[in-house]
């Protein structure tokens, strides 16, 4: 049974950012904030629940609602108020603590008050005496009332982010690196590698972060077991992630992760060092998996659980078992190869993956171009060039000539503001207007520089499903190699068989 109380965002997104749910704010190229959107906060803010970044600050409340990918202005907020409500907040605790510090002196000095001393109980009040309301305490009230509605948030001058939703993708590249990340282009590459799909289950030895947990609970999610969101589907294997790792504050930051973004039903994490102590769960049981991820500093040792005699083996017996590590030295590679040979695996193979992106665009050259953004505004040939050294010469000639003559000093001034560059440039912001300018120009394209993401040599291989004399006989019944080889069809009854 699944304990989630809502469907994951990782698995199901609504269509626009609800309140109390993970959203992630896109500041600029590789540059995210992972946020959980709320209408009021303790921070002191008149507009409730703010985000400040280096591109302004956002009230929650411009951003609950918005379709996913909108793009969201700062807005102006008054930073001042926090400090004024935190400071109002401890007067008003020390005039209480004094008020009560006051009354408890009166009732031991007046032995008139309506208190015994003995026991420390109150005499019942008289139906007479009325009940008069402290002003503080009322004023306090009406303050945390107007912080929970909130003040409507003014839009700033400059500044905007975009809303995404979350994905494994996203949240990979807006964690806290807690310890070295495995990202998307390796994901991507090591889940096609071990066959995961929807169903699946596999194993991830150092979780880490984060990242590579989020990216297998989505290869292998195939609906929740009790189709608690969605209607009644046909019977099918669900998908489980079973996550270890031996750090426990890691263990603990991660649990709480998965419980906020509803994985549980999917994830199992576990607190275990699985190369001294195996694969196995927190009930003793093992699970039964189809391939294996281990990021560990030297997954070698973890290679003598991974064997189908063992007892408690986490491999499943009825299939072939994909395995990859993930080490970032060749020393560490070469010692897993060799373990991987002598445990029996089989089409042993290392990879190594440099990610890099691909900018294209269009690359206009020319003096045309003068003025206008992402452009190279220089002479695009000799023409240009000739052409425009002629208008400079005759500009200066005939302002040399004309300077002495007073009479001519208005027309000559006219002249040469007709000619100013800002006018010119103004001719050519319009003239950009009517043109197609996605269609002139060169298309190019560059790779980037350096590989910014983190490489490490990706080991693979497969354990073969054990294969006894048995199971070869009985392959030879329902299969007889002189019948299929003299070409009559196997019968039915024994193919069904």
């Amino acid at each position: 049974m699944s304990t989630t109380t809502r469907p994951s965002p990782f698995f199901y997104a609504n269509a626009t950012a609800e309140s109390d749910s993970l959203a992630i704010l896109h500041l600029k190229r590789d540059s995210l904030l992972p946020i959980t959107l709320g209408k009021t906060t303790e921070d002191g803010y008149a507009e409730g629940a703010v985000t400040n970044t280096r591109f302004g600050s956002f009230p929650h409340s411009t951003l609950v609602g918005l379709d996913w990918g909108s793009q969201v202005r700062a807005s102006k907020v008054d930073t001042g108020t926090r400090g004024r409500k935190k400071q109002k907040a401890k007067q008003e605790d020390a005039s209480a603590a004094a008020a009560q510090a006051e009354e408890e002196q009166e009732v031991v000095c007046d032995p008139s008050r309506r208190k015994r001393k003995s026991t420390g109980e109150e005499l019942p009040e008289s139906p007479t005496k009325k009940f008069k309301p402290n002003p503080k305490e009322k004023e306090k009230g009406q303050s945390a009332a107007q912080a929970q509605v909130g003040r409507a948030a003014v839009e700033a001058g400059s500044g905007f982010v975009h809303i995404l939703p979350p994905t494994p993708e996203s949240w990979t590249s807006s964690l806290d690196h807690r310890t070295q990340v495995v990202y998307t282009p390796d994901n991507s590459y090591i889940l096609q590698r071990l066959r995961v799909r929807p169903g699946s289950s596999m194993i991830e030895a150092g979780a880490g972060s984060g990242s590579f947990t989020h990216a297998s609970a989505r290869a292998v999610f195939s609906g929740y077991p009790d189709n608690t969101f969605g209607p009644p589907t046909k019977r099918r294997k669900t998908g489980k992630v079973y996550s270890f790792e031996y750090h426990e504050p890691r263990v603990q930051t991660l649990r709480e992760e998965i419980t906020e973004h509803q994985l549980d039903g999917v994830v199992q994490l576990t607190h275990r060092d699985v190369c001294n102590d195996g694969f196995v769960l927190q009930d003793g049981s093992a699970p039964s998996v189809d391939a294996i991820f281990l990021d560990l500093p030297a997954p070698w040792q973890a290679l003598k659980h991974l064997s189908r005699a063992t007892p408690n083996t986490p491999l499943n017996p009825n299939s072939p078992v994909h395995i990859c590590t993930f080490s970032p030295c060749i020393e560490q590679v070469m010692a897993t190869v060799t373990e991987l040979r002598k445990s029996g695996w089989a089409d042993i193979s290392m990879v190594e993956v440099q990610h890099k992106r691909i900018d294209i665009r269009r690359e206009r050259v020319g003096l045309k171009e003068e003025g206008l953004r992402g452009v190279n505004a220089s002479a695009a040939n000799v023409e240009e060039a000739l052409g425009r050294l002629r208008e400079v010469e005759t500009k200066i000639s005939d302002f040399h000539a004309n300077r002495t003559n007073s009479a001519n000093r208005e027309e000559v001034g006219q002249q040469m503001k007709t000619q100013s560059k800002q006018q010119r440039l103004e001719k050519i912001k319009k003239d950009a207007e009517e043109r197609m300018l996605y269609k002139e120009g060169h298309l190019v394209h560059r790779t980037e520089p350096e590989v910014k993401t983190h490489t490490s040599y990706l080991v693979f291989a497969i354990l073969p499903r054990e294969w006894s004399e048995e199971d070869e006989k009985k392959c030879e019944e329902l299969y007889p190699v002189d019948e299929i080889m003299k070409g009559s069809p196997v019968k039915e009854g024994k193919a069904k068989k």
